[in-house]
């Protein structure tokens, strides 16, 4: 099965960098559900934890923008 996008948010890394994530839901060869991320350019992105992400290919840590608030 091909990757299927299924979010996008802002991460920023410790000197304030912006950062375009998407987040990737594939099914394994078991069936299971797997999330990826990438960045926008293609660079891969490993979750750490709920709100930090490190690229793969250069360590940098990014922490994720919180989600904006829309008044009503």
């Amino acid at each position: 099965m091909a990757a299927v996008l299924v979010g996008q948010f802002h991460a920023r890394d410790a000197e304030g960098r912006v950062y375009s994530v998407h987040e990737f839901e594939e099914s394994n060869a078991t069936g299971d559900l797997v999330k990826t991320y990438k960045l926008a350019i293609g660079d891969r992105v490993k979750k750490t934890d709920d709100n930090n992400f490190e690229l793969v290919q250069s360590g940098v840590i990014l922490v994720r923008d919180p989600s904006p608030v829309v008044a009503a």
